[in-house]
């Protein structure tokens, strides 16, 4: 089995969750890949080219995925796609992620940001500005989570208060899927609060004996 970790969005492989996370994990028995999901250009970034990148990475050996915020998303998407992917764990996973997301930008942003093509954003991974293409809104609006029927044994781990992704999504999400468990913490999207107690329920999740 391969491990794999999908960081957020504007975010890297160096994030505090997933370097966390690999330092947890490493000494008992589990190294996970880190890929870095802005590519070699944050501008031009999809959601496609994310699942592109990681697909290759996959290939076809069993595989089990963890992944946060819209890197959960990705997961969930990648093993809709893939029946090598046996298990996944979704840290506060985006889905609706433009739903939630777009309301939060002024609206005259929002106006700029479409009729020019372009928008500066903080990218928390590199600490500074980023622009980012709008074409990155046009890909995602194809992809609705709704539409994942794989029944891959799958982990949510959600704050109630998260204040980006609404505990509502993973609620609505796991309540008509019998193979996805719904653990929720008193934290925010971070988990920062209960980081060490997700990443245990994660590992306990990953190494359980399947069936």
């Amino acid at each position: 089995m391969q491990y794999i970790y999908l960081h957020g969005f504007a975010s890297s492989p160096r994030s505090f969750k997933a370097r966390r996370f690999q330092a947890y994990c490493q000494p008992r028995g589990l190294t996970f890949q880190i890929p870095d999901l802005n590519g070699d250009d944050f501008r031009s970034l999809t959601l496609s080219r994310q699942l592109a990148d990681v697909a290759r990475l996959i290939g076809d050996r069993p595989t089990a995925i963890v992944g946060s915020s819209l890197g959960g998303l990705t997961a969930a998407i990648l093993a809709e796609q893939h029946p090598n992917i046996e298990r996944l764990v979704l840290l506060a996973p985006a889905f609706g992620f433009l739903s939630h997301w777009l309301p939060t930008l002024d609206r005259d942003q929002l106006d700029r940001w479409q009729r020019t093509g372009t928008m500066s954003l903080f990218h928390y991974g590199d600490n500074c500005d980023r622009d980012l293409d709008y074409a990155f809104v046009r890909d995602l609006e194809r992809y609705d989570a709704d539409q994942l029927t794989r029944s891959v044994p799958t982990l949510i781990i959600h704050g109630v208060q998260d204040e980006v992704i609404p505990i509502a999504a993973s609620r609505m999400y796991a309540r008509d899927r019998a193979w996805v468990e719904l653990v929720e913490l008193e934290s925010d999207h971070s988990l920062a609060s209960h980081g060490h107690l997700s990443i245990v329920h994660s590992f306990e999740f990953l190494t359980r004996p399947l069936g």
